[in-house]
């Protein structure tokens, strides 16, 4: 049999795990990208830099690759173009979802109304454009729909411009922050739906259905929507399993998905399973291209190629059961100066991978949306309890400290814990302005300084965001930066100012605070 020739689409840091599985395979591959110093670019054959929404010329490069190879097949894994890829594979008779199955999983409105039309449980929503905005909140009441209310693009990924809206004053910052991330100008108000959320994903062929994964996400920071990890197998009952394998089943029919991947975001509400939304492609998020292989043995990257080019996935068998857990470390707002702990994660056991995304001088600030999240620890185990702790502790030994005296560090120190929105919120959970400060105060134990309440009462019982109680926060503190022993044992504005700082940002806090000069 001679060797396949790929289109793959999309040449960045999640796509490299494709690149690589075809490589494996003797295939040629053939990457694109919009980024023409894409990282993982070298790694394919050839590298064409065009824009991953210009399907006119996807589609001449895929037939000119015709002419000159032969091409097999047209592929993407995490990215927003899997209608790029149907057009592309439609254009060429190549094999895949047909372009208008893909339109539906890429468009939320067209989606939903499909879902609508199948009966397959999901929220009722509005479709709003930049012209028709100022009507929304008639919309929704025409609609039936009450607050609070989901906002998001129609097309986009990664929680991109999502957040809740609490009432209808709040209703149009939402709507146009919106429709700034998608790539037609279009939003979708949907219902709120309340539960947990899972990732699910299958393969889809031979008019089968093959489930490959169903994981826990975990969710943080409303209004907003940000996964800090996920956890796979998902801890849910197998009754409740069922019954989101089945609705997610619904999903993918209803959109006529019928040969390629397919992924599910779905809530368990207190109405049942419901679809937050179906993409026809592997999911990004390290989920099909880490974890699911670390916790089943099964590279189900590999598998999906194999479909793009027409073959029946060899075996689909899991190899082994191993629970694998992603987790992820973020900052407040500003510039990194110094970042501790990376290679401390590293060893860590169980620890698969560490994959910084904010280093030193980069501009980071507290999440809004999946991609400003400043790194990931990916780590699997027999059991679910030494995933989970394997991951979470390495997140929590890394320390971004931040250059002194910046206005987004300070204004984010000013505002945390202090909005009626609850954003951003303080780090341990608390209002700030609570923190006392008696005259004196003996030190706590295990410090050589006064704790202020409320933190010397829950040395080891409060969290901060990464799950370190004020104890572990402290001696991190103090690890990083001795000075702090000395500074925190006197009385003076400077003294408060830090611990204040503490109270509205953790560790990283701390130390702006200590290093600043104001």
């Amino acid at each position: 049999m001679s060797a396949k020739t790929v289109l793959i689409l999309g040449a960045g840091f999640m796509q490299g795990v494709a690149i690589r599985a075809a490589k494996r395979k003797g295939w040629r591959v053939i990457a694109v990208d919009g980024n023409p110093m894409a990282v993982c670019a070298g790694e394919a054959d050839l590298f064409e830099p065009i824009d991953l929404k210009d399907r006119t010329a996807l589609i001449a490069l895929a037939r000119r690759l015709q002419a000159r190879f032969g091409l097999d097949g047209v592929f993407t894994a995490a990215t927003d173009f899997s209608a790029s890829v149907a057009a592309v594979a439609e254009a060429c008779g190549l094999p895949g979802h047909t372009l208008t199955a893909a339109e539906n999983a890429s468009d939320k409105v067209r989606m939903r109304t499909r879902f609508a039309e199948s009966n397959v449980p999901s929220p009722r929503y509005v479709g709003i454009k930049a012209d028709t905005s100022a009507q929304a909140a008639e919309l929704l009441r025409r609609a039936g729909i009450s607050f609070p209310v989901v906002v998001k693009p129609a097309d986009n990924m990664g929680a991109r411009g999502c957040r809740t809206v609490g009432d209808e004053g709040c209703l149009q910052a939402a709507l146009d922050d919106a429709i700034r991330y998608s790539r037609t100008g279009t939003a979708i108000v949907e219902e709120y739906m309340d539960g947990p959320e899972f990732s699910i994903e299958a393969l889809v062929f031979d008019g089968e259905f093959r489930l490959t994964g169903l994981a826990d996400r975990h969710i943080f920071f409303p209004p907003y929507f940000i996964e800090m990890g996920h956890t796979i197998p998902s801890g849910c009952a197998p009754a409740d399993a069922e019954r989101i394998i089945q609705v997610f089943q619904a999903g993918i029919k209803a959109l006529g998905l019928t040969h390629g991947a397919a992924k599910g975001d779905i809530k368990l509400t207190s109405r049942g399973p419901m679809v937050g939304e179906i993409a026809g492609r592997l999911s990004g998020g390290y989920m099909s291209g880490w974890t699911f292989p670390y916790s089943s043995g099964l590279d189900l990257t590999a598998a999906a190629l194999e479909l793009a080019v027409g073959n029946r996935p060899s075996s689909l068998d899991v190899k082994r059961d191993d629970v694998a857990a992603e987790r992820a470390w973020i900052s407040i707002p500003g510039k990194v100066r110094n970042v501790y702990g990376l290679e401390t994660a590293e060893k860590g056991a169980f620890v698969h991978d560490v994959f910084p995304r904010a280093g030193i001088g980069d501009t980071v600030t507290f999440p809004r949306n999946n991609v400003e999240k400043c790194g990931n620890v990916l780590a699997s185990a027999a059991s679910r309890e030494e995933a989970v702790q394997a991951a979470e502790r390495a997140c929590a030994s890394i320390v971004l400290r931040l250059v002194p005296d910046q206005e987004d560090t300070d204004r984010f120190l000013a505002t945390a814990g202090r909005e009626p929105s609850g954003f951003p919120p303080a780090a341990f959970g608390a209002d700030p302005s609570r923190v006392e400060f008696p005259q004196s105060a003996s030190p706590a134990a295990g410090f050589p300084f006064p704790v202020p309440e409320p933190f010397r009462a829950g040395l080891d019982s409060v969290r901060d965001w990464q799950g370190r109680t004020v104890r572990e926060c402290l001696n991190l503190c103090l690890s990083v930066e001795q000075g702090l022993a000395s500074l925190l044992a006197l009385d003076g504005k400077r003294t408060e100012s830090c611990w204040r700082a503490f109270a509205a940002a953790g560790i990283q806090g701390m130390l702006y605070a200590y290093d600043s000069k104001k």
